[in-house]
């Protein structure tokens, strides 16, 4: 399993930032060659099923996740979402917690932990590297889009 950390602090309140980092279609305006489909109804809440396509025609793959914990902010309480990825070519689970920051700001802590299943353990690392980048770029353009 590669694992990866991302840590943010928005100039925003907490129920904001994590409007933004929730609503999944938003998802697909940030992360390249990605479609987000949301394949339960609303609201979302523990059980709602995400599935991420991702890749060109034949060399795309799906990337579902069900959310297993949802407990969005109330005032200054944290908010924490958990998706468990279920598919077959990405597996393990990611979170997003939202906090209160200092000066009213919020941060924002979004880990994972993914098994590519056609790479072997050797390149957890360059995974690890590679998804703290591209979701490290994710973070700050969900958390700057309105």
């Amino acid at each position: 399993m590669a694992t990866f950390l991302v840590q943010r602090t928005a100039p925003l309140p907490l129920d904001e930032a994590w409007r933004r980092l929730t609503e999944w279609p938003r998802h697909a305006t940030v992360v390249p060659l990605t479609r987000i489909t949301v394949t339960t109804p609303p609201p979302t809440g523990v059980g709602t099923r995400v599935v991420a396509r991702t890749g060109l025609g034949p060399l795309a793959f799906d990337d579902p996740m069900d959310v297993t914990v949802w407990r969005p902010p109330v005032d200054d309480t944290p908010g924490l979402c958990r998706l468990e990825k279920r598919g077959r070519v990405v597996r393990g689970w990611a979170e997003i917690e939202v906090r209160p920051g200092p000066g009213g700001r919020t941060r924002v802590r979004w880990q994972e932990e993914i098994r590519l299943r056609f790479l072997p353990a050797s390149m957890n690392a360059v995974v690890a590297r590679a998804g703290r980048q591209v979701f490290g770029r994710a973070v700050n353009r969900l958390l700057r889009q309105p």
